[in-house]
């Protein structure tokens, strides 16, 4: 939690985890069921909601690939907002909020912005699909190391920062995101 808020509201970023609601932790229980507003992706379970408290204001904020309801900044600025009318605000991300869910980008805005805020982590969705899937991503007897690898780069960079050199060298590689590119991940990983 960032100690020196300026401000009187509390922001939370939720990792909602898979979408099995059996799957949330109790401290994101806990934070949906006090929250006056939540602010939630389509990755979020509707189930979820339904922790919420009857009066809690919640707003969908979209992020549908190629159809956003807000960008991110927008999101970003409504979240800080609502933090600044007081309150538990919720930001409720599918999987966790720190791996590809931008949650790194929306605490850099609470700080700079002089809000407190707390974390509580999620099951990542790689983590998830191959525990349910009886897969470990790593395993002692063959696999001692696992790589977590955006399949889609942020549009307006000049080149990938993805090295599938080095990947290459990984046991374990989960792409998140990559159905779009696909063909182009394969390739390139196969090539390396």
């Amino acid at each position: 939690m960032h100690n020196d808020a300026k401000h009187h509201g509390l922001a939370v970023l939720i990792g909602a985890g898979p979408g099995d609601i059996s799957l949330l932790t109790q401290a994101a229980k806990q934070w949906l069921s006090l929250a006056n507003t939540i602010l939630y992706d389509r990755l979020s379970s509707p189930e979820l909601l339904t922790l919420a408290g009857a009066d809690t204001e919640l707003i969908d904020v979209g992020k549908t690939p190629g159809a956003h309801a807000m960008s991110q900044d927008e999101i970003t600025r409504l979240f800080i907002e609502k933090c600044q009318k007081g309150g538990i605000v919720v930001r409720l991300k599918g999987g966790d909020p720190l791996i590809f869910g931008r949650g790194g980008e929306e605490a850099d805005a609470l700080i700079a912005s002089g809000i407190a805020f707390r974390i509580v982590p999620g099951i990542t969705a790689a983590q998830a699909a191959a525990s349910y899937a009886g897969i470990p991503l790593t395993d002692r007897r063959a696999a001692s190391s696992v790589a977590f690898v955006t399949g889609h780069e942020k549009t307006d960079k000049a080149e990938s920062s993805i090295n599938y050199e080095d990947l290459a060298g990984i046991d374990t590689v989960a792409f998140y995101m990559g159905m779009g590119n696909l063909a182009q991940i394969t390739n390139k990983l196969i090539d390396a």
